[in-house]
Protein backbone atom coordinates (compact mmCIF):
# COMPACT_ATOMS: atom_id res chain seq x y z
CA UNK A 1 0.00 0.00 0.00
CA UNK A 2 2.92 2.11 0.73
CA UNK A 3 4.39 2.13 -2.91
CA UNK A 4 0.49 2.80 -4.40
CA UNK A 5 0.07 5.67 -1.88
CA UNK A 6 3.80 7.32 -2.13
CA UNK A 7 2.76 7.58 -6.26
CA UNK A 8 1.50 11.26 -6.14
CA UNK A 9 -0.34 12.11 -8.97
CA UNK A 10 -1.19 8.39 -10.80
CA UNK A 11 -4.50 8.00 -9.56
CA UNK A 12 -7.75 9.35 -11.08
CA UNK A 13 -11.42 9.92 -9.36
CA UNK A 14 -11.98 6.39 -10.21
CA UNK A 15 -9.61 5.36 -7.99
CA UNK A 16 -11.20 6.93 -4.72
CA UNK A 17 -13.48 3.94 -4.11
CA UNK A 18 -10.82 1.74 -3.60
CA UNK A 19 -8.32 3.87 -1.81
CA UNK A 20 -10.89 5.04 1.28
CA UNK A 21 -11.68 1.17 1.39
CA UNK A 22 -7.89 0.62 2.35
CA UNK A 23 -7.13 3.77 4.30
CA UNK A 24 -10.70 3.33 6.51
CA UNK A 25 -10.02 1.94 10.41
CA UNK A 26 -12.27 -0.23 12.72
CA UNK A 27 -14.10 2.31 14.63
CA UNK A 28 -16.19 -0.81 16.11
CA UNK A 29 -15.16 -2.88 19.37
CA UNK A 30 -13.71 -6.00 18.39
CA UNK A 31 -16.51 -7.63 20.93
CA UNK A 32 -20.17 -8.01 20.27
CA UNK A 33 -22.19 -4.71 21.99
CA UNK A 34 -24.14 -7.44 24.32
CA UNK A 35 -20.95 -9.08 25.70
CA UNK A 36 -19.43 -5.45 26.57
CA UNK A 37 -22.78 -4.58 28.75
CA UNK A 38 -22.52 -7.53 30.19
CA UNK A 39 -19.37 -7.59 31.29
CA UNK A 40 -19.61 -3.71 32.55
CA UNK A 41 -22.87 -4.64 34.27
CA UNK A 42 -20.52 -7.44 36.22
CA UNK A 43 -18.02 -4.93 37.16
CA UNK A 44 -20.09 -2.58 38.56
CA UNK A 45 -22.25 -5.11 40.49
CA UNK A 46 -18.65 -6.30 42.12
CA UNK A 47 -18.04 -3.00 42.62
CA UNK A 48 -20.84 -2.17 44.84
CA UNK A 49 -20.54 -5.18 46.55
CA UNK A 50 -17.23 -5.01 47.62
CA UNK A 51 -18.33 -0.74 48.97
CA UNK A 52 -21.36 -2.54 50.86
CA UNK A 53 -19.38 -5.01 52.56
CA UNK A 54 -16.46 -2.21 53.32
CA UNK A 55 -19.67 -0.33 55.14
CA UNK A 56 -20.68 -3.14 57.15
CA UNK A 57 -17.14 -3.69 58.72
CA UNK A 58 -16.39 -0.23 59.42
CA UNK A 59 -20.02 -0.23 61.09
CA UNK A 60 -19.63 -3.35 62.88
CA UNK A 61 -16.13 -2.23 64.26
CA UNK A 62 -17.47 1.03 65.38
CA UNK A 63 -20.32 -0.86 67.10
CA UNK A 64 -18.10 -3.22 68.93
CA UNK A 65 -15.81 -0.26 70.29
CA UNK A 66 -18.71 1.34 71.79
CA UNK A 67 -20.00 -1.73 72.87
CA UNK A 68 -16.65 -2.69 74.35
CA UNK A 69 -16.87 1.14 76.27
CA UNK A 70 -20.32 0.74 77.48
CA UNK A 71 -19.00 -2.76 79.09
CA UNK A 72 -16.04 -0.68 80.87
CA UNK A 73 -18.67 1.89 82.31
CA UNK A 74 -19.02 4.43 79.04
CA UNK A 75 -18.16 7.76 80.06
CA UNK A 76 -17.89 7.69 83.84
CA UNK A 77 -16.91 10.16 86.57
CA UNK A 78 -17.12 11.08 90.31
CA UNK A 79 -19.58 13.38 91.36
CA UNK A 80 -18.76 17.07 90.44
CA UNK A 81 -20.34 19.85 87.90
CA UNK A 82 -21.13 23.35 88.55
CA UNK A 83 -20.42 24.68 91.85
CA UNK A 84 -22.72 27.64 91.14
CA UNK A 85 -25.43 26.35 89.19
CA UNK A 86 -28.35 23.94 88.50
CA UNK A 87 -30.44 21.51 90.15
CA UNK A 88 -30.93 18.24 90.53
CA UNK A 89 -32.16 16.76 87.12
CA UNK A 90 -34.35 13.08 86.22
CA UNK A 91 -31.41 10.63 86.10
CA UNK A 92 -28.32 12.48 87.38
CA UNK A 93 -26.47 12.24 90.70
CA UNK A 94 -23.97 14.30 91.85
CA UNK A 95 -23.82 18.35 91.09
CA UNK A 96 -27.22 19.70 90.41
CA UNK A 97 -28.09 21.00 86.72
CA UNK A 98 -26.09 18.43 84.52
CA UNK A 99 -26.69 15.54 82.22
CA UNK A 100 -27.57 11.48 82.96
CA UNK A 101 -24.85 9.59 84.42
CA UNK A 102 -26.20 5.93 84.15
CA UNK A 103 -23.58 3.82 83.38
CA UNK A 104 -23.04 3.06 79.44
CA UNK A 105 -26.29 5.73 78.79
CA UNK A 106 -23.88 8.01 76.41
CA UNK A 107 -22.85 4.41 74.45
CA UNK A 108 -26.20 3.43 73.81
CA UNK A 109 -28.19 6.62 73.32
CA UNK A 110 -24.60 7.57 70.10
CA UNK A 111 -25.28 4.57 68.82
CA UNK A 112 -29.23 5.14 68.74
CA UNK A 113 -28.49 8.56 67.31
CA UNK A 114 -25.79 6.61 64.32
CA UNK A 115 -28.82 4.33 63.37
CA UNK A 116 -31.30 7.19 63.08
CA UNK A 117 -28.70 9.68 61.42
CA UNK A 118 -24.82 9.13 60.31
CA UNK A 119 -21.43 8.59 62.28
CA UNK A 120 -20.10 11.30 59.73
CA UNK A 121 -18.45 14.31 61.97
CA UNK A 122 -18.65 11.69 64.88
CA UNK A 123 -15.04 11.06 65.75
CA UNK A 124 -14.23 13.10 68.48
CA UNK A 125 -18.11 12.49 69.94
CA UNK A 126 -17.04 8.28 69.79
CA UNK A 127 -14.10 8.78 70.88
CA UNK A 128 -15.53 10.60 74.34
CA UNK A 129 -17.94 7.94 74.39
CA UNK A 130 -15.02 5.16 75.08
CA UNK A 131 -12.69 6.85 76.77
CA UNK A 132 -14.17 9.37 78.66
CA UNK A 133 -12.34 10.89 82.06
CA UNK A 134 -12.23 9.00 85.26
CA UNK A 135 -11.80 10.35 88.62
CA UNK A 136 -8.33 9.09 89.20
CA UNK A 137 -6.90 9.49 85.79
CA UNK A 138 -8.63 11.71 83.83
CA UNK A 139 -7.14 14.30 80.84
CA UNK A 140 -6.77 17.84 80.92
CA UNK A 141 -3.82 20.30 81.50
CA UNK A 142 -1.76 19.16 84.99
CA UNK A 143 -4.50 17.64 86.47
CA UNK A 144 -6.52 21.40 86.73
CA UNK A 145 -9.18 20.48 83.51
CA UNK A 146 -10.99 17.30 84.78
CA UNK A 147 -14.59 17.45 83.21
CA UNK A 148 -16.68 14.48 85.24
CA UNK A 149 -18.70 13.56 82.88
CA UNK A 150 -17.92 14.23 79.11
CA UNK A 151 -14.50 15.03 77.80
CA UNK A 152 -14.23 16.02 73.88
CA UNK A 153 -11.22 15.55 72.76
CA UNK A 154 -8.98 17.91 70.68
CA UNK A 155 -10.36 21.17 72.01
CA UNK A 156 -8.47 24.10 72.95
CA UNK A 157 -8.32 24.48 76.39
CA UNK A 158 -7.98 28.13 78.13
CA UNK A 159 -9.52 28.75 81.69
CA UNK A 160 -10.76 31.70 80.13
CA UNK A 161 -12.11 31.99 76.22
CA UNK A 162 -11.23 35.13 74.21
CA UNK A 163 -14.67 37.10 73.53
CA UNK A 164 -14.23 37.05 69.96
CA UNK A 165 -14.85 33.05 69.94
CA UNK A 166 -18.87 34.09 70.76
CA UNK A 167 -18.53 37.70 69.28
CA UNK A 168 -22.16 37.70 68.60
CA UNK A 169 -23.56 36.38 71.55
CA UNK A 170 -21.38 38.43 73.81
CA UNK A 171 -22.26 41.88 72.40
CA UNK A 172 -26.30 40.86 72.39
CA UNK A 173 -25.95 40.33 76.17
CA UNK A 174 -23.94 43.21 77.20
CA UNK A 175 -26.34 45.28 74.91
CA UNK A 176 -29.22 43.66 76.41
CA UNK A 177 -27.13 44.65 80.08
CA UNK A 178 -29.82 47.11 81.33
CA UNK A 179 -32.83 45.38 80.08
CA UNK A 180 -31.70 41.95 82.15
CA UNK A 181 -30.53 43.95 85.26
CA UNK A 182 -34.53 45.61 85.46
CA UNK A 183 -35.37 41.93 85.37
CA UNK A 184 -33.77 41.03 88.21
CA UNK A 185 -34.54 43.95 90.17
CA UNK A 186 -38.15 42.74 89.74
CA UNK A 187 -37.39 39.23 90.92
CA UNK A 188 -34.77 40.12 93.94
CA UNK A 189 -35.25 39.96 97.36
CA UNK A 190 -33.07 40.82 100.35
CA UNK A 191 -31.14 37.50 100.14
CA UNK A 192 -31.51 37.71 104.13
CA UNK A 193 -32.31 33.73 104.27
CA UNK A 194 -34.70 34.81 107.25
CA UNK A 195 -37.95 35.30 104.93
CA UNK A 196 -39.53 32.75 103.44
CA UNK A 197 -37.98 31.83 99.84
CA UNK A 198 -39.71 33.84 96.88
CA UNK A 199 -41.16 32.22 94.06
CA UNK A 200 -39.16 30.65 91.01
CA UNK A 201 -35.78 30.90 93.72
CA UNK A 202 -34.11 27.79 94.40
CA UNK A 203 -33.20 26.69 97.82
CA UNK A 204 -29.72 27.72 99.22
CA UNK A 205 -26.86 25.32 96.88
CA UNK A 206 -24.28 26.65 99.26
CA UNK A 207 -24.35 29.34 102.43
CA UNK A 208 -24.87 32.30 100.87
CA UNK A 209 -25.25 31.20 97.55
CA UNK A 210 -29.06 31.82 95.33
CA UNK A 211 -30.30 31.48 91.79
CA UNK A 212 -33.09 31.68 89.38
CA UNK A 213 -33.41 29.90 86.70
CA UNK A 214 -34.83 30.62 83.06
CA UNK A 215 -33.68 27.21 82.20
CA UNK A 216 -32.59 24.47 84.10
CA UNK A 217 -30.86 21.07 82.49
CA UNK A 218 -31.88 21.93 79.06
CA UNK A 219 -35.53 22.96 79.84
CA UNK A 220 -37.39 26.19 79.69
CA UNK A 221 -38.89 27.19 83.38
CA UNK A 222 -41.98 28.75 82.08
CA UNK A 223 -43.17 30.94 85.02
CA UNK A 224 -39.12 32.40 85.53
CA UNK A 225 -39.40 32.98 82.20
CA UNK A 226 -42.64 34.85 81.93
CA UNK A 227 -41.36 37.19 85.03
CA UNK A 228 -38.02 38.21 83.24
CA UNK A 229 -39.58 38.56 79.66
CA UNK A 230 -36.34 40.85 79.02
CA UNK A 231 -33.77 38.02 79.77
CA UNK A 232 -36.03 35.55 78.25
CA UNK A 233 -35.83 37.48 75.24
CA UNK A 234 -31.95 37.86 74.22
CA UNK A 235 -31.64 34.46 75.65
CA UNK A 236 -33.95 33.10 72.21
CA UNK A 237 -31.70 35.76 70.29
CA UNK A 238 -28.40 33.58 71.00
CA UNK A 239 -27.13 31.70 68.25
CA UNK A 240 -24.69 28.92 70.84
CA UNK A 241 -27.04 28.65 73.79
CA UNK A 242 -26.99 24.90 74.82
CA UNK A 243 -31.30 25.19 75.16
CA UNK A 244 -32.05 21.95 74.19
CA UNK A 245 -29.26 20.24 76.55
CA UNK A 246 -29.07 18.69 79.73
CA UNK A 247 -25.66 20.66 79.94
CA UNK A 248 -27.37 24.18 79.25
CA UNK A 249 -28.36 26.37 82.12
CA UNK A 250 -29.23 30.22 82.40
CA UNK A 251 -30.60 32.19 84.98
CA UNK A 252 -29.03 34.85 87.75
CA UNK A 253 -26.59 33.80 90.33
CA UNK A 254 -26.56 35.51 93.72
CA UNK A 255 -23.64 35.03 95.99
CA UNK A 256 -23.88 36.97 99.76
CA UNK A 257 -20.60 38.99 101.19
CA UNK A 258 -18.61 36.24 102.85
CA UNK A 259 -19.57 33.18 100.92
CA UNK A 260 -17.57 31.06 98.80
CA UNK A 261 -17.48 28.10 96.60
CA UNK A 262 -14.60 26.14 96.99
CA UNK A 263 -13.33 24.43 94.03
CA UNK A 264 -14.46 21.88 91.29
CA UNK A 265 -14.82 21.15 87.92
CA UNK A 266 -18.13 20.97 85.59
CA UNK A 267 -19.39 18.14 83.96
CA UNK A 268 -17.95 18.86 80.07
CA UNK A 269 -15.35 21.14 78.36
CA UNK A 270 -18.01 21.09 75.16
CA UNK A 271 -19.79 24.10 76.99
CA UNK A 272 -18.63 27.43 77.98
CA UNK A 273 -20.23 29.65 80.43
CA UNK A 274 -20.81 33.13 79.73
CA UNK A 275 -21.01 35.58 82.86
CA UNK A 276 -22.80 38.90 82.54
CA UNK A 277 -21.63 41.14 85.58
CA UNK A 278 -24.89 42.90 86.79
CA UNK A 279 -23.76 43.74 90.42
CA UNK A 280 -20.11 43.61 90.78
CA UNK A 281 -19.27 45.00 94.19
CA UNK A 282 -15.54 45.31 95.39
CA UNK A 283 -13.82 41.89 97.03
CA UNK A 284 -14.98 39.68 94.31
CA UNK A 285 -12.90 37.31 92.87
CA UNK A 286 -13.29 34.21 90.22
CA UNK A 287 -10.21 31.80 89.66
CA UNK A 288 -10.42 29.32 87.11
CA UNK A 289 -7.08 26.85 86.25
CA UNK A 290 -5.23 29.21 88.42
CA UNK A 291 -6.26 32.39 86.73
CA UNK A 292 -7.74 34.82 88.73
CA UNK A 293 -10.24 37.34 87.16
CA UNK A 294 -12.97 39.87 88.12
CA UNK A 295 -16.37 40.29 86.87
CA UNK A 296 -17.56 44.10 85.52
CA UNK A 297 -20.96 45.37 85.25
CA UNK A 298 -22.26 45.20 81.75
CA UNK A 299 -19.23 43.15 80.34
CA UNK A 300 -19.08 39.38 79.86
CA UNK A 301 -16.95 36.59 80.69
CA UNK A 302 -16.25 33.66 79.02
CA UNK A 303 -15.08 30.24 81.28
CA UNK A 304 -14.46 26.89 80.49
CA UNK A 305 -15.53 25.51 83.60
CA UNK A 306 -14.28 22.06 83.21
CA UNK A 307 -11.38 23.71 84.99
CA UNK A 308 -10.93 24.07 88.35
CA UNK A 309 -12.85 27.05 89.77
CA UNK A 310 -13.18 28.84 92.90
CA UNK A 311 -15.86 31.60 93.13
CA UNK A 312 -15.50 34.34 96.44
CA UNK A 313 -17.11 37.36 97.35
CA UNK A 314 -14.94 38.67 100.01
CA UNK A 315 -16.07 41.73 100.53
CA UNK A 316 -18.07 43.80 103.72
CA UNK A 317 -22.06 43.14 104.22
CA UNK A 318 -22.66 46.25 103.36
CA UNK A 319 -21.61 46.13 99.70
CA UNK A 320 -24.38 43.67 99.17
CA UNK A 321 -24.52 40.81 96.74
CA UNK A 322 -22.29 39.48 94.07
CA UNK A 323 -24.78 39.37 90.67
CA UNK A 324 -24.73 37.61 87.30
CA UNK A 325 -26.40 36.17 84.67
CA UNK A 326 -24.94 33.38 83.84
CA UNK A 327 -25.96 31.42 80.56
CA UNK A 328 -24.42 28.03 79.17
CA UNK A 329 -23.21 28.33 75.14
CA UNK A 330 -21.43 25.45 72.90
CA UNK A 331 -17.96 25.80 72.96
CA UNK A 332 -16.93 27.68 70.02
CA UNK A 333 -14.74 24.44 68.61
CA UNK A 334 -17.28 21.59 68.68
CA UNK A 335 -18.78 21.79 65.31
CA UNK A 336 -22.65 21.47 64.10
CA UNK A 337 -22.74 17.78 63.54
CA UNK A 338 -21.39 17.23 66.70
CA UNK A 339 -23.45 19.94 68.61
CA UNK A 340 -26.54 17.67 66.86
CA UNK A 341 -25.52 14.05 67.83
CA UNK A 342 -24.35 15.54 71.54
CA UNK A 343 -28.19 17.32 71.77
CA UNK A 344 -29.37 13.89 70.83
CA UNK A 345 -27.68 12.34 73.43
CA UNK A 346 -28.16 14.54 76.48
CA UNK A 347 -31.53 15.67 75.67
CA UNK A 348 -33.46 16.45 78.86
CA UNK A 349 -35.38 13.94 79.96
CA UNK A 350 -39.59 14.22 78.87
Amino acid sequence: MEDELGAQGNWGQEDVPGLLAMVSLPIMPTWPLPLASSAFTLLLGALTSLFLWYCYRLGSQDMQALGAGSQAGGVSGGPGGCSEFGKLSPGSSGEPGEGPRTEGLVSRRLRAYARRYSWAGMGRVRRAAQGGPGPGGGPGVLGIQRPDLLFLPDLPSLPFVPRDAQRHDVELLESSFSAILRDFGAVSWDFSGTTPLPRGWSPLLAPGCYQLLLYQAGRCQPNNCRRCPRAYRALRGLRSFMSANTFGNAGFSVLLPGARLEGRCGPTNARVRCHLGLKIPPGCELVVGGEPQCWAEGHCLLVDDSFLHTVAHNGSPEDGPRVVFIVDLWHPNVAGAERQALDFVFAPDP
